[in-house]
């Protein structure tokens, strides 16, 4: 009895998937990210540097670039330095309003308002900018535009920073003024620095701060009830 003849089976599908074409990147995304090597590697000079000894020339070396393409995007010195504290104050913004979304009781808050304010004014990005508002050799527009730009950068922070205050329970009138007091303490202690940096002092004076503000809303607390 002849057998009977095996039944053909389709041919079987791959496992694997096939892998799709990698998506090329438009010229603004191309544009976008060279400009963001650039202030990254900026940044970076001038925070190990300090900004007397930053040097436009070493940024496309840092960046990996062509000096070509550095000046491309940047053609001076001052647009150059304007974009980087721009970049820097924006992330700095984006860290700040994410802390003042993280934390909810009134006691924590204050302590993070001080912290968050403490590493934006004491860092080398705020000192930079004061350098060049400061500077004589830097024209007005420039100092305008940094100023702008700070004032921009800080304001949304402030203003989280004040919201989140009172949500956690402080007087909505009384939120605005613990927020501008408290970072005109920190900055003024980060200017401080330029003379005389103690930082065990500025722990101790910021510790006083934050009792004083608990004090002070304790006292403010049956007076808004009576209301």
């Amino acid at each position: 009895m002849a057998s009977r003849p095996d039944r053909l089976t389709a041919p079987q599908k791959s496992a694997r998937r096939p892998i799709a074409p990698t998506r090329r990147r438009t010229q603004a995304e191309r544009t976008e990210a060279t400009r963001t090597l650039i202030l990254k590697a900026a940044a970076n000079l001038i925070r190990r540097r300090g900004y007397a000894r930053f040097r436009t020339a070493d940024v496309a070396a840092e960046a990996g670039l062509s000096r070509g393409a550095q000046l491309h995007h940047f053609p001076t010195k001052d647009s150059l330095v304007v974009a980087t504290l721009e970049y820097v104050f924006e992330q700095a913004q984006v860290l700040s309003r994410r802390r003042a979304a993280a934390v909810n009781r009134p006691r924590d808050l204050i302590e993070a308002v001080i912290e968050d304010a403490r590493e934006f004014f004491f860092s080398e990005h705020f000192m930079v900018a004061i350098d060049i508002v400061l500077s004589t050799s830097t024209d007005d527009a420039v100092r305008k535009q940094i100023l702008e730009i700070s004032r921009k950068a800080r304001r949304p922070v402030e203003t989280a920073w004040t919201e989140a205050l009172a949500a956690s329970g402080v007087p909505a009138a009384l939120a605005p003024d613990i927020v501008a007091l408290t970072l005109s303490l920190v900055r003024g202690m980060a200017l401080r620095t330029l003379w005389d940096n103690d930082p065990k002092w500025f722990d101790e004076l910021f510790a006083v701060w934050r009792r004083m503000i608990k004090i002070f809303l304790e006292a403010q607390t049956p007076k808004a009830r009576a209301r």
